[in-house]
């Protein structure tokens, strides 16, 4: 490998976490700017919010892929290289190309189970250690359940609907 290959690489990953960073740290300066009101008078500021995570909760990491992923699919101009590399940096070898047998057969995108990002999503912790639930909602009442598995590592292992033969 040479010097220009590793430099593009460095260049390549030092994009990729500016682009993780702000699409986390975004929402949390806007929300913490918002101003409560009450009867149409402000009130003023509303309680800051704060967000306390650790990288090695599994949690925080579906959450953190899964705000950075939806983000970088609603980006029409460089959205599609950047949840490829999220996708190379969450998942595992093996999910990515479970994913890619699931588009396959079913024409839309195997992170989202849809062809379009959701309005909002909800991440929580199953109680099973190594799993999380994902809901990612559409609109009114519509919405996906999926469930995430990781392994020791924090990687994204297998991606599938509660209920429903997986891994």
């Amino acid at each position: 490998m040479n010097s220009n290959t590793t430099a593009r690489k460095h260049v390549r990953r030092t994009a990729l976490i500016a682009g993780l960073v702000a699409a986390v740290a975004l929402p949390l300066g806007l929300t913490a700017s918002a101003q409560a009101t009450t009867g149409g008078t402000a009130t003023g500021a509303a309680a800051q919010r704060t967000v306390d995570r650790r990288s090695s909760d599994d949690v925080t990491r579906v959450a953190d892929f899964y705000g950075a992923y939806i983000d970088a699919e609603s980006d029409p101009d460089n959205g599609g290289k950047l949840a490829t590399e999220l996708r190379k940096f969450y998942l595992r070898a093996d999910c990515l190309r479970e994913v890619a047998k699931w588009e396959d057969r079913n024409h839309a995108d195997g992170i989202l189970r849809a062809q379009n990002v959701p309005l909002k999503w909800t991440v929580k912790n199953t109680g099973t250690a190594g799993q999380v639930a994902v809901t990612l909602t559409w609109g009114r009442p519509e919405t996906t359940k999926l469930v995430v598995d990781l392994d020791r590592n924090h990687k994204i292992t297998h991606i599938g609907t509660p209920g429903v033969g997986g891994k």
